[in-house]
């Protein structure tokens, strides 16, 4: 900011303007006479440029430009402080830079330490810890005038995005200036005595400088122009790239402006023409526009323009006409706020910061009465440090002294923050990197993250990481998550990296976060891992722009046609996992395009390809939340609805429109339940390291789970060597005991296997405790082939038949009924099914189903809901959708909602009718917990919390039998909005390839035979 112009003694407006010493040769040698004189319409215009600002941090509508109040203080700055300088340079043929840097500590470097200590101690009490820490670091720059290189090093660094704005980010553009200072002051000194012989010739003087000033502005303005294109972030907070704003200002003091005589209405036309194009850019430029580039010329002109416009052509002594913009700025409002416009800027951002750090996200009207509200320590740090300081005469008679009170104004926020941060970091723990050799071992299923029962809560004991160690835990990837400039990816493999079998990981950083885990998997089965992972670039062909460029973001699309390159031509991998934030667009058409068109090529590598969903994103700052609530990091919680969108990708796999890719997802755990918020801690892990992305820890606690979603996917082969054949009741490889598996293998026509099923005749069981079999429905059930074959190519028929308004239809259950997990076990039932092929009025009526009931039913079939009744897949009407369902308790409500029960709802599937999908339902007794899957993928769960013990016990702590039919009409198709009727179209049969039970874990095999 351009506060270092130390105005002399203020006049009275009345009081003439000071007249120039007459200079030879028509003023050519001499300083120019605008040399000393006061420009009233300058301190005005501080205060245009400070209250620009000032509405764009408010957010006040329709002000988004207000940002290029920097660029006029820039402007501003370059005249004021060359034409000082030069002026010194030709009065007395050298420049004293004692002198100079003595004017400046002691005019900014007070007010500036005054409000540092305020922030450092008022972050303390206002700020959670892990931000105080950040805070301190961001105090120790701004103190030292570094604050520019430390945001810009936070603004490139993707790996960091996501912590809360600095209450000193503003400083950046005073540490622009000190900067400046500290390189232009020495340099015109070296160009004064170099051009020392010719001292007295201000005209010699003013040339060199010119010159040299010239070509700093073209060099600097070419770098900003090449930075807005490929970092932004250097661009806009880069000294380098600002100093053609300062050089455009020195130009203005340099040049013969003084010598030429222009017409006043030119001088009008250039005062308010500059004026207008300054209010247009705060009206007209936002965020999107790319800056500072090209579009900084606009304020960077228009400042030159105003400035120009009211500096005195020869012979004239003053230029503020009545009309002029300069003498609207020299009134008594602007000049009033203009010499408030320093401590003003040094105050305004840290009130707003704190204050929304302590009360919450605030609206543009209460920001603006925030940014009003600063006005009064402004005046305060202006009446009591910075006047009396810079008019003090003790200080001002002796240049070391002024530079006395800048050190000591820059050792007491030092001091100060080196204070509260060593507390901090002290409250916090230690930040060294976490041990995951020492971790708890993940849960591999069950609504745990660890492997116990029921998890430590997070008041059990400190979260680990701890936040200070949250922020830095990332995978141990080396430099494999390439940035945003690169475009393409080293080579990048780990584990056993002379194999030819290698897992690839794919994607963007939320693909990078699975690093670990997938390492410690591939590592098991002796491969190698190569991970091609570039960050905030979706791994489906969009055209998206990057933040930390600032610009379309084309290294994203390079690297990723590089990467199917290389896929495409190198070897076969096993597997490929990918994944990839899903937020990059809301177009859900465009988003289907742009991942088939990354999805053809990786198909065509012939590898399995697994999609892991996109992690929830919380939205704030995880770790910083947490350290502020060490002992209720339920206050972290965060909106499951904004957190966990609908993942398109997903939905569309699960219905089969995406064939060759299967969906896994790790969502049920880190967002359990159906509540309205996600959890920022789980079992004492604490999840996220920043806003958006896992922590190490919380990935390499998920890998045995990520292992068994992705062997039961059957993308991934289990890690241990099969077991040895004489044990055919033994555990398999996996861990799983197989109690029945039915290929129905057999001729064209012929019955399934005897041994395995059996018939349900007739419209109800024996006795007929339950006409129309309990539902309504209106076929009659055979044994006839033509309702129940085998199609003699590996699947079972259950075909609906209709002879005049009869219909026959068919319904075999296991002849087995004591299918039950073991004690803290899982069961799991599966069956590979693809529905009748009927939609539309067709289908009105039609009722396929797959099924369990309790084995207490069958004695005298008897006690429903109350034994349980599992429906692993029904489907109604021919609808692209399939759903799961869980009866219990008692006929009507209860804990499972009858006669509805507790079901998923409806799940898309638009292939469901035409090819085969796998359909499965888990009961774990560890977990407590029923899940259902689709093609392996958890689509619903029902855990024991919703019901009371007895009737958790009662529903599922006991032996099962399984059911297939096809049912017309009844209950369920009804209140789906159709019936049986004429139109209904008989001979469509459901289809199954496969039927499997197994169980796994617990204290026993599996079941009884």
């Amino acid at each position: 900011m351009p506060f270092l112009l130390a105005p002399g003694p203020r006049r009275k407006p009345s009081a003439p303007p000071l007249t120039p010493p007459p200079s030879r040769s028509g003023g050519e040698s001499g300083p120019s006479p605008h040399r000393s004189a006061f420009r009233p319409d300058i301190e005005g215009l501080r205060a245009v440029a400070v209250l620009a600002v000032l509405a764009f941090h408010a957010e006040i509508p329709g002000l988004a430009g207000g940002f290029i109040g920097v660029d006029v203080f820039f402007v501003i700055s370059g005249y004021l402080i060359t034409g000082l300088l030069v002026r010194e340079a030709i009065s007395t043929g050298r420049i004293r830079l004692g002198d100079f840097f003595s004017r400046r500590a002691r005019r900014l470097l007070p007010s500036a330490a005054v409000v540092l200590a305020a922030v450092a101690v008022a972050g303390a009490w206002l700020t959670v810890p892990l931000r105080r820490t950040d805070l301190e670091y961001d105090v120790l720059s701004a103190a030292l005038s570094l604050a520019n290189w430390r945001f810009v090093s936070q603004r490139t660094d993707y790996l960091a995005a996501g912590h809360d704005q600095s209450p000193l980010l503003h400083f950046w553009s005073l540490a622009v200036e000190e900067q400046f200072y500290l390189f232009w002051a020495p340099l015109l000194a070296v160009v004064v005595l170099c051009a020392a012989r010719a001292v007295r010739r201000g005209r010699a003087v003013r040339s060199v400088v010119a010159l040299v000033t010239g070509a700093l502005v073209l060099g600097s303005f070419a770098l900003s122009l090449h930075w807005t294109e490929d970092s932004v972030s250097l661009a806009y907070l880069g000294t380098p790239s600002r100093v053609w704003q300062f050089g455009v200002g020195a130009l203005l003091a340099l040049l013969p402006w003084h010598l030429l005589r222009g017409p006043r209405t030119l001088r009008l036309l250039c005062g308010w023409g500059g004026a207008a194009a300054i209010g247009w850019c705060v009206v007209a430029y936002d965020a999107s526009t790319p800056y500072p580039g090209h579009a900084a010329l606009v304020p960077t002109l228009a400042t030159a323009a105003v400035i120009l416009a009211a500096i005195p052509g020869r012979g004239e002594r003053n230029v503020q006409g009545p009309y002029g913009v300069g003498r609207l700025l020299a009134g008594r409002a602007p000049r009033a706020v203009g010499r408030l416009s320093y401590t003003l800027y040094l105050w305004h951002w840290p009130v707003l910061v704190l204050a929304e750090a302590r009360l919450g996200a605030l609206g543009w009207p209460a920001r603006t009465a925030l940014t009003l509200a600063a006005v009064l320590p402004a005046l305060a740090t202006m009446r009591w440090v910075e006047q009396p300081l810079r008019r003090s005469r003790t200080v001002s008679e002796l240049p070391r002294r002024g530079l006395a009170v800048g050190v000591s104004a820059i050792v007491l926020p030092v001091a100060l923050a080196l204070v509260v941060g060593t507390a901090t970091l002290h409250l916090m723990g230690p930040a060294t990197p976490v041990d995951v050799k020492g971790l708890p071992p993940g849960a591999v299923s069950g609504p745990s993250l660890l492997a116990r029962a029921a998890g430590a809560s997070a008041g059990d004991g400190p979260v680990v990481p701890n936040p200070a160690q949250a922020r830095k835990d990332f995978p141990p990837d080396r430099d494999c998550q390439v940035a945003p400039e690169v475009t393409r990816s080293p080579e990048c493999l780990f584990g056993a990296v002379d194999s030819p079998d290698r897992i690839v990981l794919l994607g963007d950083s939320h693909a990078g976060q699975w690093f670990s885990p997938m390492l410690a998997l591939a590592a098991q089965r002796g491969w190698a891992l190569q991970e091609l992972v570039k960050q905030g670039c979706p791994l489906p062909q969009l055209a998206v722009d990057s933040p930390q460029l600032g610009r379309a973001y084309r290294e994203c699309d390079t690297w990723r046609a590089d990467t199917l390159d290389r896929l495409r031509t190198g070897p076969k991998p096993k597997l490929i996992v990918i994944a990839s934030l899903n937020r990059y667009t809301t177009d859900r058409h465009l988003l289907t395009a742009a991942w088939e068109k990354t999805l053809k090529p990786l198909r065509a590598t012939g590898a399995p390809i697994v999609y892991i969903e996109d992690t929830p994103v919380p939205g704030t700052d995880i770790p910083a939340c947490v350290s502020g609530a060490p002992d209720g990091a339920a206050a972290c919680a965060f909106s499951r609805a904004e957190a966990v969108p609908a993942d398109p990708l997903a939905r569309r796999i699960a219905s089969g429109a995406v064939p060759g890719v299967r969906s896994i997802s790790v969502n049920p755990v880190l967002c359990p339940g159906d509540g309205p918020t996600c959890p920022a801690v789980r079992d004492r892990i604490l999840l996220y390291r920043d806003d958006a992305h896992l922590t190490n820890v919380a990935a390499v606690v998920l890998a045995p789970r990520l292992e068994r979603l992705l062997t039961d996917s059957g993308a991934l082969p289990a890690a241990t060597a099969p077991a040895t054949p004489a044990a055919p009741a033994a555990p398999g490889a996996d861990g799983w005991t197989e109690l029945l598996r039915d290929d129905f293998e057999g001729p064209a026509g012929s019955r399934p296997s005897p041994a395995d099923w059996q018939y349900d005749l007739g419209t109800c069981y024996p006795g007929c405790p339950a006409p129309q079999w309990g539902t309504g429905e209106i076929e009659t059930m055979t044994d006839s082939t033509d309702n129940v074959r085998l199609d003699g190519k590996g699947a079972l028929e259950i075909v609906p038949t209709r002879e005049g308004e009869q219909w026959s239809s068919g319904r075999i259950e296991t002849v087995r009924s004591d299918f039950a997990p073991p004690p803290g076990g899982v069961l799991r039932i599966e069956a590979s099914i693809a529905l009748p092929d009927v939609t539309g009025p067709k289908a009105a009526g039609y009722w396929p189903a797959f099924w369990t009931l309790g084995a207490p039913l069958r004695d005298g079939y008897t006690g429903w809901p109350g034994v349980g009744e599992l429906d692993i897949m029904e489907s109604v009407n021919g609808r692209d959708t399939v759903f799961g369902s869980m009866h219990c308790g008692v006929l009507e409500g209860g804990p499972c909602e009858e006669p509805v029960g507790l079901t998923s709802g409806p799940q898309a599937c638009a292939s469901c009718r035409t090819e085969f999908h796998a359909y499965a339902v888990e009961v774990d007794l560890g977990a407590r917990e029923v899940r259902w899957y689709l093609d392996g993928r958890v689509y619903h769960r029902v855990s024991a919390g919703r019901m009371d013990a007895g009737t958790w016990k009662r529903a599922v702590d006991h032996g099962v039998f399984l059911i297939l039919n096809v049912a017309i009409g009844g209950k369920l198709p009804a209140a789906d909005g159709a019936t049986a009727g004429p139109a209904t179209e008989p001979g469509h049969p459901m289809r199954v390839a496969q039927v499997t039970v197994k169980v796994k874990g617990g204290e026993g095999g599996g079941g009884s035979g």
